[in-house]
């Protein structure tokens, strides 16, 4: 298995004392608990009120400056206290951020994975356990009635849609800057981008060159959500949409001469086997010239462990609500059905945005 230094140094060796390790094995306990303290602390502004007084507040202020009564304050101060999101100052009983507080205050990506686990996740990974056992999504029935969540993205409730997209896009378009420079070296004039989405990479592409036309392969639902994204903006008139569904082994891809194939953040939705039968599709209409170029994040090569956790615990959601049997995959696994595809990497092109990589394939 091969594991980045900081994920080597993480899941190789023991990290904790014994009194330590007991206290996290308490706080696992506890995780749902506290989950919701933390995102109550930050709802409800106590996080924020905190942050802007250079002394801390007492309990009474914080009563003063929020719609809550003091029973609540000392109910969420204290189990951010236990958290570990907030300190007292025990003789003027005021309280101020701790350096993890402040975190979940002004990390936007800590905003976008309490919104992503809070309004999408939180009632289906009850079902968890079902999703393991069944292999299928047993917990996206909280959300609506279908097979996968990818068809349902455009009828989601828009609570849930919102933080959805804003997870999915929050990941993706931090990493757009540096892709493009790498998918357009060649001056490609066709792109295939599949599984495209909203098209936010496409408007990218156009924008960034004026002669690339684009063609986005995806679900029917996400072409409506595509053109209605895309209409009226600078380059909409050179993306068109291509209507499929990858889960159909009959489908076939638009049979043109692709310059350039593009995926990101997309086959992490499929099992390894679909994973292949995708690249084979792909494969059946690149020429000796195209260049596929896959963007996708790997749990095993990242810089930072943290990192790692937010993608390995992303995958329980690929289990529980997306689809049942997708997740954040080792380097070896894509590479595996990329030659298995009769296709092989050229190129990998190492860390950027936010821990991503890009595969550069071509035919074997």
């Amino acid at each position: 298995m091969k594991l980045s230094p900081a994920v080597a140094k993480r899941y190789t060796k023991e990290q904790l004392s014994a009194v330590e390790a007991q206290r996290l094995a308490e706080y696992i306990t506890w995780g749902p608990v506290i989950f919701e303290v933390a995102r109550l602390l930050r709802k409800f502004r106590i996080l924020e009120y905190l942050n802007e007084s250079k002394d801390g507040l007492t309990v009474t202020e914080l009563v003063e400056k929020t719609a809550c009564s003091e029973y609540a304050i000392n109910v969420l101060v204290e189990g951010g206290l236990s958290a570990g999101i907030l300190l007292v100052e025990p003789e003027s009983e005021r309280y101020r951020l701790s350096k993890a507080g402040w975190f979940l205050l002004a990390d936007e990506n800590k905003a976008v994975n309490l919104d992503f686990v809070h309004d999408v996740n939180y009632q289906g990974l009850y079902y968890l356990e079902d999703a393991l056992t069944e292999g299928r999504p047993a917990g996206l029935a909280t959300l609506g009635d279908w097979k996968t969540i990818y068809e349902g993205l455009s009828h989601l409730a828009p609570t849930v849609q919102q933080s959805w997209l804003a997870f999915d896009h929050y990941y993706s378009d931090n990493s757009f800057d540096k892709a493009l420079p790498i998918v357009f070296a060649g001056h490609p004039k066709h792109l295939l981008d599949i599984g495209g989405n909203t098209g936010k990479f496409a408007l990218r592409c156009v924008e960034y060159d004026p002669e690339v036309h684009v063609t986005i392969a995806d679900l029917p639902g996400q072409l409506s959500m595509m053109k209605e994204f895309v209409a009226g903006k600078v380059g909409a008139e050179r993306i068109e949409g291509y209507a499929i569904d990858q889960l159909d082994t009959q489908a076939k891809l638009p049979n043109k001469a692709w310059d350039v194939i593009w995926m990101s953040q997309f086959l992490v939705c499929f099992s390894e086997d679909e994973i292949y039968t995708i690249l084979s599709r792909a494969a059946a209409v690149m020429s000796s010239q195209t260049r596929l170029f896959i963007m996708d994040l790997f749990w095993n090569l990242q810089r930072s462990e943290t990192a790692a956790l937010c993608l390995t615990m992303t995958s329980v959601y690929f289990t529980a609500l997306a689809n049942g049997n997708s997740k954040f995959y080792r380097s070896d696994v894509f590479e595996k059905q990329i030659e298995r595809a009769g296709l092989k990497v050229l190129k990998l092109h190492d860390q950027f945005g936010l821990g991503h990589n890009i595969l550069e394939v071509v035919k074997a």
